[in-house]
C-alpha cells in the first residue's frame, strides 16, 4: 500500500508482522509514562486526569508525525528527565508557578523548531566524534537497563551507597522472571519475544499481586478533557535574565536527550551512516518540537525522543510502520487508560535489560587503545547512568574530550562546533 510506502516501508526487504510487533512491544515497553509522567505533573497542581490525556493524546499525534516525517521507530513523548526538571527543578526548586513553567517550555519549543528549521542540528550531530557516539549508544543501553532494574525495585536506593540490592519481593522476582524469559525466547529465536514477555509476566503477575485489578474494573474509559490547564501560560515572570538561563538550560537537555536517543535507536536499525548522520533526522527532531509547543499548550512538559524506543529497534522495528503503530497504541489508550494501567513496571524489565544487551555491542567500535578517545567515551557512558541523564553524559563527556586531546596537543583533532558546545555544555552545568 501507498501509505506504507511513506513510512519508509518496503515489503522486499521489511514484514508487516515484525513492524506491527515491535510497534506493540516498544508501547508496551513505555506505556507506563502512561501513570508516571501525570503523577509527576499533579505535584505542580496541574490536573492529572488532563494530564493524561494530555500525555496520550500528545505522544501519539507526535510519534504518529515523526513516523512519516522520519520514517523510523522513534517514540517521541514526553521523557522523564524532562518531566522532572519540568516539576522538580522549575517549579519546585526555583518556584516558577506551572503556568510560568509552561510558558518556558512554549518559548523554548519555539526555539527549538527554529534551530531545527535553520540545520543548525546537523552541525551538533557532526561535532559529536565518533568515539562518543559509539559511547552514547552503550551509555543509553546501560541507562535503559538501568531504569529496568530500577522499576522492578531488583536496585534500589541506598543513603550510604546510592543504590543497593533490593529485597526479593514480588516485584522484583517478576522482574528476574521477566529477565529471564526474555533472554530465553530471544534465544529461542522466538518473533516478538519481549512481546510475549511482558504479556507473560503481567498474567504472571497476577496471582503474585503485583499485576492488580481495581474493584468494578471495566477496560473502557472516555478521556477526560484537558480544558482544566490547556492555554494556561504565564509570560509575565519579572524574572527575565534567570527565564532565559532556564529556558537555555531546557533546551540544551531537550536537544541531546533526543539526539542521544536517536543515535541509540538508528545504531540499532543499521541506518546511521558511517559518517555518523543519521537520514530524515530533521523530521524526527520537528516533531518533537512540535509535540513540545502542542503539548505546553495542553499542560505537558517538553516532548524528546525517548530513549525507550531502541526497545522497538531491537524486535526487528526498522521503519515508521512501527512507530506509527506505537503513536495509534497511545490514541487507543485515550479509551483503554484502565487496561493499558494493569501492566505492572516489573513485567517490562526484561525488555529494557535486553535492549541494554544490544547497545553495549557498540563498545568494541571505540579506540580503547587511545586513552584521549578511551576516557571521555567511558566519562560518556558512566555520567549517563549515574547522573541519570543523557544531556549530562553527553555534556561531560565532550568537555573531557577538548580537554584532554587540547593539552594532549592534539588541536588538529578538535574543530570549531567541539569548542562552541563545550563553552555552552561549562555555562549549562554551571548555571
Amino acid at each position: 500500500m501507498k501509505i506504507f510506502s511513506l513510512l519508509g516501508f518496503d515489503s522486499a526487504s521489511h514484514s508487516v508482522r515484525t513492524e506491527v510487533t515491535s510497534g506493540v512491544t516498544a508501547f508496551l515497553t513505555v506505556c507506563y509514562i502512561l501513570a508516571v509522567v501525570p503523577s509527576v505533573l499533579a505535584t505542580t497542581g496541574i490536573d492529572r486526569a488532563g494530564a493524561f490525556t494530555a500525555t496520550a493524546l500528545v505522544t501519539g499525534l507526535t510519534t504518529l508525525l515523526g513516523a512519516f516525517w522520519a520514517r523510523q521507530p522513534f517514540i517521541q513523548g514526553p521523557g522523564l528527565g524532562l518531566n522532572a526538571f519540568f516539576a522538580f527543578t522549575i517549579v519546585q526548586a526555583m518556584g516558577y508557578s506551572y503556568q510560568e513553567a509552561l510558558a518556558i517550555v512554549f518559548v523554548e519549543s519555539a526555539v527549538f523548531l527554529v534551530l531545527i528549521l535553520a540545520n543548525v542540528h546537523r552541525h551538533i550531530i557532526e561535532s559529536i566524534p565518533s568515539s562518543l557516539r559509539h559511547a552514547l549508544v552503550a551509555g543509553i543501553g546501560m541507562f535503559i537497563s538501568f531504569i529496568g532494574l530500577k522499576n522492578a525495585g531488583i536496585i534500589v536506593s541506598n543513603p550510604s551507597t546510592l543504590v543497593q540490592l533490593g529485597e526479593f519481593t514480588p516485584a522484583a522476582l517478576l522482574g528476574m522472571l521477566s529477565i529471564l524469559l526474555s533472554g530465553i525466547l530471544t534465544v529461542r529465536k522466538v518473533s516478538g519475544a519481549m512481546f510475549y514477555s511482558i504479556a507473560a509476566c503481567t498474567l504472571i503477575g497476577l496471582p503474585l499481586g503485583v499485576t492488580t485489578v481495581p474493584d468494578g474494573f471495566l477496560p473502557f474509559s472516555l478521556p477526560h478533557f484537558v480544558m482544566p490547564v490547556h492555554f494556561h501560560f504565564n509570560f509575565m515572570s519579572t524574572r527575565f535574565v534567570e527565564v532565559v538561563i532556564v529556558i537555555f538550560t531546557l533546551l540544551i537537555i531537550n536537544v541531546f536527550d533526543a539526539l542521544g536517543s536517536a543515535i541509540g535507536v538508528s545504531s540499532n536499525t543499521g541506518a546511521m551512516s558511517p559518517d555518523g548522520s543519521i537520514p530524515r533526522i530533521k523530521g524526527s527532531l520537528a516533531a518533537c518540537s512540535i509535540g513540545s509547543l502542542v503539548g505546553s499548550i495542553f499542560g505537558l512538559s517538553a516532548v524528546s525522543v525517548m530513549a525507550e524506543s531502541t526497545s522497538g529497534a531491537a524486535a526487528g522495528g526498522r521503519t515508521g510502520m512501527s512507530s506509527a503503530v506505537t503513536g495509534l497504541l497511545f490514541l487507543v489508550a485515550l479509551f483503554l487508560s484502565p487496561f493499558f494501567l494493569l501492566i505492572p513496571l516489573a513485567a517490562t524489565s526484561g525488555c529494557l535489560v535486553l535492549v541494554g544487551v544490544y547497545m553495549i555491542s557498540s563498545i568494541p567500535s571505540i579506540n580503547l587503545e587511545d586513552i584521549s578517545e578511551a576516557l571521555p567515551a567511558f566519562i560518556t557512558i558512566i555520567m549517563i547512568v549515574l547522573t541519570y541523564s543523557i544531556a549530562d553524559g553527553i555534556c561531560f563527556g565532550m568537555m573531557s574530550f577538548v580537554i584532554i586531546k587540547l593539552f594532549a596537543g592534539r588541536r588538529s583533532e578538535l574543530s570549531l562546533s567541539m569548542y562552541i558546545l563545550s563553552f555552552l555544555f561549562l555555562l549549562k552545568e554551571m548555571l
